[in-house]
Formats: structure tokens, C-alpha cells, sequence
């Protein structure tokens, strides 16, 4: 597994986020509950594992997860790989311990950024309904500006686990279809009926890569 870098929260987050007060997260740090560093103009920093550790500590259910599974065809998911991929989240889950808290599996293009599933995840973020993301791999998110989801769901302490740090073949092809998609909706934007022949040979390529 990759592993992240360290991410420190402010003093006023990491109370957002554990539901205290400044006053117990500072009498936590004295008897040794929770380590912070300071910046060097002495404000506390708190790292975002410490902060995840305090939670499946306080909370009955532990580390409250969300895992986000994510084809981008009717085929994939047709042939079982959505299935296939959140049963082995599901599992990821279970042999760490975390309390899952929803599951979210939906086809849709990596590119796309207006998928439902998507927005569902994003909304629990900002509501606190969750401690952690898990995906197979980055790309399940996003193909491209994985990061500014991630310092998103940062902002509301919430992390991103990577079961996976590098995607099989048979996944990196849907970037080729996902690609290919975008051509053939930019031609219609900018050329409109004269893209017409253009759309339907971009539309031939999609058949013979998922075919393939």
C-alpha cells in the first residue's frame, strides 16, 4: 500500500471534528492523549492520525468508513466488476476494524464529476457522517484532480485510504473509452451536425475497446 503524507489540522478543526471544546483538547494533550506539534509561531497542529485514532477510540462503532466503488460501463458493471470490487472493500474494511458506514458503487466516467454517488460522498464529508474514504484506487474517484477531492475531504478531517497503489491493465483501458467520450462530446459542442460522422466513428472506437 502507499502510503500519504501526514496532514496536520488547526486547533479549531480538530475540535470540529472530535466534537470538543479547546479546553479538553488541551488537558488531552497534557496527560498524553493526543501529541500536537507547533508551528513556529507557536500554534498547535494536530495530525490528522491522531485525530482518527481519538475517533475509533471514543466513538462505539470505531472509524466510521465509506467506501466508494466505481466502474465507468454498463459492461463492467454487466460483468461483475462493481460487485467484485466493493465486496473486496467490504473486506479491506473488516480486517482493520472500521464501522462502514455506506457503501457507494456506481458506473460513471472518471472524468464525469457530476456523478450522484460522487456528490453523496462530499455531502457526508461536510455533514461529519464519516472518518474515511476507502477506494481501490485513485482513479475510482477521479481520473484527473484526485488531489483537490482529497484536500476537500481533507478540510472536513476526513482521509482517503488507497487499498491499491497501482490500477491493473484491464482498468487503465477505461481511460481510453473515458477519453474518447470527451472527444466525441466536444465535437458536438463545438461543430454540432457536422460532427455528426466524426461522433459515429469516436462511437466505433468505444465498441471496439470494450469489446476488446
Amino acid at each position: 500500500m502507499k502510503h500519504e503524507l501526514e496532514v496536520y489540522l488547526p486547533m479549531r478543526k480538530a475540535c470540529e471534528v472530535l466534537g470538543v471544546v479547546p479546553l479538553t483538547l488541551r488537558r488531552w494533550e497534557k496527560i498524553g492523549k493526543i501529541q500536537c506539534i507547533r508551528t513556529p509561531s507557536g500554534q498547535r497542529r494536530y495530525a490528522r492520525s491522531e485525530i482518527l485514532r481519538l475517533l475509533g477510540e471514543n466513538r462505539p462503532g470505531g472509524i466510521r468508513a465509506v467506501l466508494y466503488a466505481r466502474v465507468s460501463s454498463a459492461k463492467q458493471a454487466g460483468d461483475g466488476n462493481l460487485e467484485r470490487q466493493r465486496l473486496r472493500l467490504e473486506k479491506h474494511a473488516s480486517d482493520r476494524g472500521y464501522a462502514v458506514f455506506a457503501v457507494i458503487a456506481e458506473q460513471g466516467s472518471g472524468l464525469n464529476e457530476k456523478r450522484k454517488g460522487l456528490d453523496r460522498l462530499l455531502k457526508m464529508a461536510r455533514d461529519g457522517k464519516a472518518d474515511l474514504v476507502v477506494v481501490e484506487f485513485k482513479d475510482r474517484l477521479a481520473r484527473f484532480g484526485y488531489r483537490y477531492i482529497e484536500q476537500y475531504l481533507n478540510a472536513f478531517g476526513v482521509r482517503v485510504e488507497i487499498v491499491s497503489g497501482t490500477e491493473p491493465k484491464s482498468l487503465q483501458e477505461e481511460l481510453v473509452t473515458d477519453m474518447l467520450a470527451i472527444l466525441s462530446s466536444f465535437s458536438a459542442k463545438l461543430y454540432g451536425h457536422r460532427s455528426r460522422e466524426f461522433r459515429k466513428r469516436v462511437k466505433e472506437a468505444m465498441v471496439d475497446v470494450q469489446g476488446e
